[in-house]
């Protein structure tokens, strides 16, 4: 998942290191030491071990930091200085000649083999005689093509700017005495601009329900968005998460444009167990909506799910109608539903439709599908409302409760065994 975003990231790191050490070298300012070099991904690997390690109140030994790529602390970093230390017994002898340093540039097929499961590779560590600070110039040309690229990737122009100023800010200054400490900067730098873009605050539709429960009425949510996104599924799968989850929903077939749209949500809605409320074809949508939600109250059931016609956002007639449902319907939360790898597409059919109707949250689908990632990364930031949900495979299992650590962990970890979820 997300895999265009990883290389991405992982490339900007290495360039900067190129960059530093190239010019280190022409100031004669560089030597090779023993030792292991770190890959771009090893240091969220660290992170996970001092999160385990404080959960079980434990002071990893000094040695076995070192071994798994724990950074020491930087007051003990002058003491570890043997770790650096020059290694005098080679196995083949060096005459310091250009081929023999070009192998750290070259990242060799035989490099890649010798990296470690804790994401390590012997050899091409270097460390600089003289302290090294990270300059603007340094950046500038290498940011400015990460910005390209993210652009590529789907990411909205606003979030690929706000990504490559924050990267920026947090690099240039840090003084760095080995190569090593380039990669774990960048790294750093690249997952705390990414935090704060994904990280938009807002209730789960669980602690929703329950609150609306403690006051004797039903959650009333409404979905909006395009045909085609998996809007009319989302809402059998949602309405199989909450049954699971103990609750009772009820299903309102709102798009009544399409005789086939009131087939297609009572399919779901018969397969996962739930009620439908339904009238016929051409029936006012807002009438459907208005006794779905009073049908809830009167059965105390504690959810509403909403289906609406699918339309495109440039479709003023249509998009009144919706006002109108919405009018009527007094939904609690109106919910866009989006396409993850239609990237830029899904970003701007939310932007129009909170434009129109104001919608408070997103559930995006094909996740699993989406390589590029540039739609879970931008939708969000860009209308300032949450990702809620996150639609995972074609059952109706295969949805889950948006994280931002869990997607935090997506675009900053190699580990294939992140669970995509485990929710009950």
């Amino acid at each position: 998942m997300f895999e265009s975003l990883k290389k991405k990231f992982s490339k900007t790191s290495e360039k900067l290191e190129e960059e530093l050490i190239e010019e280190a070298q022409a100031e004669d300012n560089l030597q090779e030491e023993s030792g292991s070099r770190f890959s771009f991904f090893s240091f969220g690997k660290k992170d996970k071990a001092d999160e385990e390690a404080e959960d079980e109140n434990l002071l990893p030994e000094s040695v076995e930091a070192e071994e798994v790529g724990d950074e020491p602390a930087s007051d003990e970093k002058e003491e570890k200085s043997h770790f650096w230390s020059r290694n005098k017994d080679k196995d083949n002898d060096e005459d310091d000649s250009e081929e023999e340093k070009s192998r750290f540039w070259s990242r060799s097929k035989k490099d890649s083999e010798d990296i470690s499961a804790d994401g390590e590779a012997k050899g091409g560590i270097f460390s600089f005689v003289r302290e090294k600070t990270i300059q603007e110039k340094h950046v500038e040309d290498i940011l400015f093509e990460l910005e390209m690229e993210l652009l590529q990737a789907d990411v909205a122009m606003e979030v690929a700017t706000e990504v490559v100023e924050s990267v920026k800010e947090n690099l240039v200054g840090k003084k760095i005495k080995r190569s090593n400490d380039i990669t774990e900067y960048t790294f750093y730098a690249l997952r705390d601009a990414v935090e704060e873009i994904i990280s938009i605050p807002g209730k789960s539709m669980t602690e929703m329900i329950e609150e609306k429960k403690a006051q004797g009425e039903p959650l009333v949510v409404m979905f909006v968005g395009i045909n085609g996104t998996g809007k009319t599924t989302t809402i059998g799968k949602l309405a199989n998460y909450y049954l699971k989850k103990g609750y009772t929903p009820v299903i309102a077939a709102s798009d009544t444009f399409r005789a086939g749209a009131i087939e297609q949500v009572t399919h779901h809605a018969d397969n996962v167990g739930v009620k439908i409320i339904k009238h016929k074809k051409g029936s006012d949508p807002a009438a459907v909506a208005f006794d779905a939600v009073e049908h809830a109250r009167a059965q105390g059931k504690e959810l509403v799910l909403i289906d609406t016609a699918g339309r495109m956002q440039t479709n003023t007639n249509l998009m009144d109608e919706m006002k109108k449902i919405k009018r009527v319907s007094k939904p609690d939360l109106v919910i866009f539903v989006g396409d993850a790898i239609t990237g830029n597409d899904a970003t701007e059919q939310a932007r129009k439709f909170n434009e129109a109707i104001d919608i408070d949250g997103v559930i995006l689908t094909k996740a699993d599908a989406d390589s590029k990632g540039g739609s879970s990364l931008s939708i969000g930031y860009v209308i300032k409302k949450p990702i809620m949900f996150l639609g995972v495979g074609q059952g109706y299992d295969d949805i889950m409760e948006y994280d931002s650590q869990w997607m935090l962990n997506q675009l900053f970890s190699e580990d294939e065994e992140v669970a995509v979820s485990d929710e009950d």
